[in-house]
């Protein structure tokens, strides 16, 4: 198991959400209160826009619980699959950590990180190669409209907007992680959840980032993996797969996620020894974040990456994961996106 430093209060928070302290327990009653008020505004904006379709169907992916699941690979991973069965995808997102100066925002490879954000930035690049346009604002209507307005696509991915009741959407994919499941199950604040675990039973897909074994009382459509496919040396570039590795086998691990212990235990999986340097969600990583007065090779995700700028050390590696889906589920996903196309037509 990999060893780690000290958690910051986010961290806490949700190592406290997903590990039930009992002192959560004092605040289950500001969760039915936060139950209620969700309920009220979810009513009130599905009565006020769900009936509102676009041109093409919209597809809702995310998660109910707070911290990281796979959403950002999961949406890599289906403009992927769906190109391969001739579906060509658009990507709107919030962009949780940019802030432009005009929305909606379209994202390109050089869009800077400040502007749009650091997963919509990553997919742009990642997804340039399938004409996939990314455009990101707070108010994901406008980004769809945007979108449509400029490019020619068959759908949208609307990037975590379960809970954006003001967007019409035609399909829901939920993504679960497979090894923290729900936490407590309980709501924020007492919980990790937005939205209690009976609406999970309203989703189109259910997902699971690793096994679904242990989640019985959920109707589960499909399991995921994410899985390393190469390390790359940024001071020059190397790229070398992962069964290659020569370097030292003790590294640093330094992970902005929602959940970072996933990425150290990818690494373990490759069967290194982790050293855990935990930082929030979405933090802009500086020179003393990847600095820990050794040689040994400091290793970030590609989320990471995007966000760092200036020299890098010699030390410093990327891990490139991708997500595997199971082919059963994309045809039935495709099938479903035909039924909504139809309707439309």
């Amino acid at each position: 198991m990999a060893s780690q430093d000290r958690q910051s209060f986010e961290q806490f928070l949700v190592a406290a959400w997903y590990g039930d302290h009992w002192w959560l327990r004092l605040l289950i009653p500001f969760s039915w209160l936060f139950n209620g008020l969700a309920r009220r505004r979810r009513r009130k904006l599905q009565a006020q826009f769900q009936g509102r379709p676009f041109s093409v169907p919209v597809i809702v992916v995310g998660n109910i619980s707070v911290g990281g699941s796979g959403k950002t690979p999961l949406l890599m991973a289906l403009v992927k699959a769906l190109a391969e069965r001739g579906l060509k995808a658009g990507i709107v997102s919030r962009g949780y950590g940019g802030n432009s100066a005009q929305y909606p925002l379209e994202v390109t490879a050089k869009t800077s990180v400040q502007a749009s954000g650091d997963e919509p930035l990553l997919m742009a690049r990642e997804l340039a190669a399938y004409g996939c346009p990314v455009y990101v604002a707070p108010d994901r209507v406008s980004a769809v409209d945007q979108l449509l307005a400029m490019h020619q696509v068959d759908l949208i991915l609307a990037d975590d907007g379960l809970q954006h009741y003001r967007m019409h959407r035609d399909i829901e994919i939920a993504i679960i992680d497979g090894s923290r499941q729900l936490g407590n199950r309980r709501t924020l604040p007492a919980g990790p959840l937005r939205e209690q675990p009976s609406r999970l039973a309203e989703m189109d897909f259910v997902l699971v980032n690793g096994s679904a074994t242990s989640l019985p009382d959920i109707d589960i459509h499909g399991e995921v993996s994410i899985n390393a496919s190469m390390f790359r040396h940024l001071a020059s570039n190397t790229v070398i797969a992962p069964q290659a590795w020569s370097q030292s086998s003790a590294v640093h691990a330094v992970a902005a996620l929602g959940n970072p212990q996933r990425f150290a235990a990818t690494l373990e999986s490759l069967g290194l020894e982790v050293r855990l340097h935990p930082v929030d969600d979405h933090h802009q990583l500086s020179l003393s974040d990847i600095s820990f007065g050794d040689d040994k090779p400091v290793v970030i995700t590609a989320k990471d990456e995007i966000k760092l700028s200036g020299d890098v050390p010699d030390n410093l590696w990327v891990l490139d994961v991708e997500m595997t889906l199971q082919s059963q589920f994309v045809d039935r996903l495709v099938s479903c996106i035909h039924q909504r196309k139809n309707k439309k037509s």
